[in-house]
């Protein structure tokens, strides 16, 4: 059984992977429900946190049903950082997350997420500093490095581990590449290797299919891997995963590949329905309708001349309009 810090996350925990604007409340509600074992926050400025300001609390709002959970934090001070672990605790999630992997400018460009991988020194004393301060187990997600030069996550690793910090997630790739490229796990399977580290290590990068799931577990021994863009309009990813992971037959093997592929249309718009009205409830209509709009092109993807729906599904502003394009939707490919 794979722990973080007392907790138990599964034998083999397939994590929803932090994205923002993406894994707020009703997706990760939804992905739980699909099979996720373990949920993480979007990620929070630490900032932010400590000047009360109403968005990020809201987005470590999170139901007890939805446990384990971590709420992830970044930033580059580390004043604020400790200021901001008080506030998360209090919050009771069951762990914290230090975000030092997100590439995107705003973010790195300012010192934090990946940006931090070129000051690893400072990266490592800060962790240190958090891991002291936190009462609750705190994690880590970063990359491989900032550059193709600076591939320092196998020593990386050894370091946090050994400043307290109670698991590792890495995401296959450097800063610069941002998200450009395949993901590497050879480096994910070398830190994993590494007869010096005993915390749980978890893999991130181009897990798209179940399939690729198995195959990251088998050749690279990770205790779990994060799946993050592929669950979007598709939460069934977690269940067809573990259906295939408790299975050894090659037919049914072959049969799972096509599973997400072949989800019917009525189960398609029964989803996001859900989702929708989730959205709608927790952060009200006009927000919900307009965030909602992301999501739609994914739930539908691959739908034979989807384009009629599609324009209008981003283009009506209440929820009556939207249910009823829905309807449309489930009409139109019955027949």
């Amino acid at each position: 059984m794979v722990k973080i810090g007392n907790i138990e996350v599964g034998e083999f925990p397939l994590f929803l992977s932090p994205m923002d604007d993406i894994t707020d409340l009703p997706f990760r509600q939804l992905c739980k429900r699909h099979g996720a074992d373990v949920l993480i926050s979007e990620f929070i400025a630490s900032e932010a946190l400590i000047r009360d300001a109403e968005k990020s609390r809201r987005k470590m709002l999170f139901a007890e049903f939805e446990r384990p959970i971590g709420i992830q934090v970044f930033g580059n001070d580390e004043d604020s950082l400790l200021r901001c672990i008080d506030v998360v605790a209090d919050a009771r999630p069951d762990f914290i997350d230090i975000n030092w992997g997100c590439p995107v400018r705003k973010v790195a460009g300012k010192g934090a997420g990946s940006g931090m991988l070129k000051e690893p020194e400072k990266l490592v004393a800060i962790t240190a500093a958090l891991v002291k301060r936190s009462p609750l187990p705190v994690t880590v997600k970063t990359r491989l490095g900032y550059d193709e030069n600076s591939k320092i996550i196998v020593t990386l690793a050894e370091q946090v581990q050994d400043v307290g910090i109670a698991a590792l997630s890495i995401h296959g790739r450097t800063k610069s590449q941002m998200y450009r490229g395949e993901a590497d796990w050879t480096l994910i399977g070398e830190t994993k290797a590494n007869p010096r580290l005993h915390i749980p290590v978890f893999g991130n990068g181009d897990i798209t299919t179940p399939q690729q799931a198995l195959e990251v577990r088998q050749r690279y021994g990770v205790d779990g891997i994060l799946i993050g863009r592929a669950a979007i309009g598709n939460p069934w990813i977690f269940e067809h995963t573990k259906e295939l992971m408790l299975s050894s037959s090659s037919v049914f093997t072959s049969q799972i590949s096509h599973l997400s592929s072949h989800i019917s249309v009525s189960d398609r718009v029964a989803v996001c329905r859900e989702h929708l009205l989730a959205a709608v409830d927790f952060k009200g209509e006009r927000q919900a309708i307009f965030e909602m709009r992301k999501h739609y092109g994914a739930y539908f993807r691959g739908l034979f001349d989807f384009k009629r729906f599609r324009i209008p599904l981003v283009s009506v502003t209440t929820l009556d309009e939207v249910l009823a394009i829905l309807d449309k939707i489930s009409a139109h490919y019955a027949t």
